[in-house]
């Protein structure tokens, strides 16, 4: 199967094999405060990662730009409604057991409208930039989070086992864009 879907934008980057993957996109989403020494992150309470600590976002829905499911992903996991953001990274996760590649655009938001609250998928907590907890988090997030705090744009793409843990193999690349 072709990947047909026209927002994703991992054929730029991605080799001849993986082209040729079905992609289903997602965002990640890293609220900072004014003074860029804190992150939000969001404790997930049920569902895929339930009990880890990742950035807020998901599913990009049909008929909305990624940007645009960044955006609302945001708002329905915290309350923030983000004002400026700027994409800083994709990431391409590959599973053995699973023909589908998760596609997942990262973002950085630098200023926002609203209150964190909590839902019933997240519970938000801020955390210093150099104090994530990583070791609730998923194995790959630390090997990317230095590159968010360089201000890089890249790509990093992640093979797993079948247990959704072990990574295989992993590459990165540095873009100067992500638009085309």
């Amino acid at each position: 199967m072709i990947n047909t879907d026209a927002r994703s934008i991992a054929r730029h980057f991605e080799d001849a094999e993986h082209q040729g993957m079905p992609h289903q996109l997602f965002t990640l989403v890293f609220p900072m405060n004014a003074a860029k020494s804190h992150v939000l992150l969001g404790m997930k309470k049920r569902g895929f990662g339930c009990s880890k600590y990742e950035g807020l976002g998901g599913k990009v829905e049909l008929g909305e730009s990624i940007d645009e499911g960044a955006i609302r992903e945001l708002n329905e996991e915290s309350g923030l409604l983000a004002t400026r953001f700027e994409r800083h990274g994709m990431l391409l996760f590959y599973y053995e057991d699973n023909p589908v590649a998760m596609e997942v655009h990262v973002y950085l938001v630098s200023d926002y409208m609203g209150d964190v609250v909590e839902t019933d998928e997240m519970r938000p907590e801020w955390f210093g930039i150099n104090e994530l907890p990583f070791a609730q988090m998923w194995p790959d997030a630390a090997r990317w989070w230095p590159h968010v705090l360089r201000s890089e744009k890249f790509v990093g793409r992640f093979w797993f086992k079948a247990d959704k843990l072990t990574i295989a193999h992993e590459e990165f690349s540095s873009v100067e864009s992500f638009s085309f």
